[in-house]
């Protein structure tokens, strides 16, 4: 059975409205530095609740786009469950303070930031699981420059989380572009996620238009 439309739309929606958000807000938010700190930490203080809600819709949203790729087989729609799930955990766990942000709040090692951590990871590695499976198929039907934009997408999220990873860790290498780094990963893979949106909802247009028989 084919999915609805608005599923895959849903996979548009869901990482431009996040992309946004935290753009929107990291530029906005007063003694918060966006090149420094990370998105999660837009979750914290008096308007952390923005944030919450970004993580929140933009899971749910992903996990619509899951539902709409279940002809793909297994792992595309799963590892894009694992992405939506790990947007909602970790909207319903903040992280703990980091980077002296929010100002005056000591950092901690607290569970609910442990959880946030936990929820965080699939977000940057089931994502580009979904770019090298989805390679795969791409260069094994001959769509080599769609395999090559995803394996590079895989590689330069992952390359950008372990970078922004060394800045959140004190690294006085990173320390100062960590934020940045995030949020070129985010950027990186919520990118593609569109692509993929957009390149599915264009099939299947182009499948309606077939003439029957």
């Amino acid at each position: 059975m084919t999915a609805p439309r608005w599923l895959l739309a849903c996979g548009v929606a869901g990482p431009v409205l996040f992309v946004v958000a935290f753009l929107v807000e990291g530029a906005t938010r007063a003694d918060y530095d966006p090149l420094r700190h990370p998105v999660s930490a837009l979750a914290l203080g008096d308007l952390g609740w923005t944030q919450v809600t970004n993580f929140v819709v933009t899971g749910l949203l992903v996990l619509a786009l899951a539902a709409g790729l279940r002809g793909h087989g297994l792992w595309p729609p799963l590892l894009l469950a694992l992405v939506g799930l790990g947007l909602i955990g970790a909207g319903i766990f903040p992280t703990d303070p980091v980077g002296d942000y929010p100002p005056g709040v000591p950092a901690g090692d607290t569970a609910t930031g442990n959880l946030h951590n936990a929820f965080s990871l699939p977000v940057f590695v089931a994502l580009p699981g979904v770019c090298c499976v989805l390679a795969y198929r791409f260069a094994t039907s001959d769509r080599l420059r769609l395999a090559a934009y995803s394996v590079l997408t895989a590689v330069a999220m992952l390359a950008l989380f372990v970078l922004a990873g060394l800045g959140f860790s004190g690294d006085p290498g990173f320390t100062a572009l960590g934020g940045l780094m995030q949020r070129l990963s985010l950027v990186t893979g919520f990118a593609w996620l569109v692509f993929l949106a957009v390149h599915e909802l264009r099939l299947r247009a182009s499948s309606d238009r077939v003439p029957a028989g």
